[in-house]
C-alpha cells in the first residue's frame, strides 16, 4: 500500500485531475488547500516580503490530494492520462506527485450517501 500525494499548483486543472483519479478507481481521497513554504514566507513573514516578486502571477494556494493506493505505478498513469488531456504535469509549476510506502493504515473510508 502507498500514500499518493498530489500537490497541484495549477488549480484550473483540478476538475481534470479528479476525473483521472476516478477513472483509475481512486475515489477515497482527501483534498485540502495548501501553501508552499516560499509563499508563506513571501506573504506572512515581513523579512521575506521581497520573495513576492518570485510568485508574481501564481496563485497563493495549491490543492493537496492524499489517497491510499495499492500500486505505486498509478503516479505514472496519472501523468500519462493528464497528458492525453493536454495537461503537462511535468512542466515547471504545475505540481508534484509523490508516493510513499505505507506499512499500516487503520480505519475504513466513509461511504457516500445519495441525498
Amino acid at each position: 500500500m502507498y500514500l499518493l500525494i498530489i500537490i497541484l499548483n495549477r488549480e484550473e486543472f483540478l476538475e481534470e485531475l479528479m476525473e483521472v483519479l476516478v477513472e483509475l478507481g481512486i475515489t477515497d481521497a482527501t483534498v485540502t488547500e495548501s501553501q508552499s513554504m516560499g509563499k508563506v514566507l513571501a506573504y506572512e513573514v515581513p523579512i521575506f516580503a521581497g520573495l513576492r516578486f518570485q510568485t508574481k502571477g501564481q496563485r497563493r494556494y495549491s490543492k493537496t490530494i492524499l489517497a491510499l493506493v495499492d500500486d505505486r505505478q498509478l503516479a505514472d498513469e496519472i501523468v500519462q492520462l493528464l497528458q492525453e488531456m493536454d495537461i503537462d504535469f511535468m512542466a515547471p509549476g504545475v505540481g508534484r506527485i509523490i508516493t510513499i510506502k505505507v506499512e499500516c493504515a487503520l480505519g475504513a473510508p466513509s461511504e457516500l450517501e445519495a441525498e
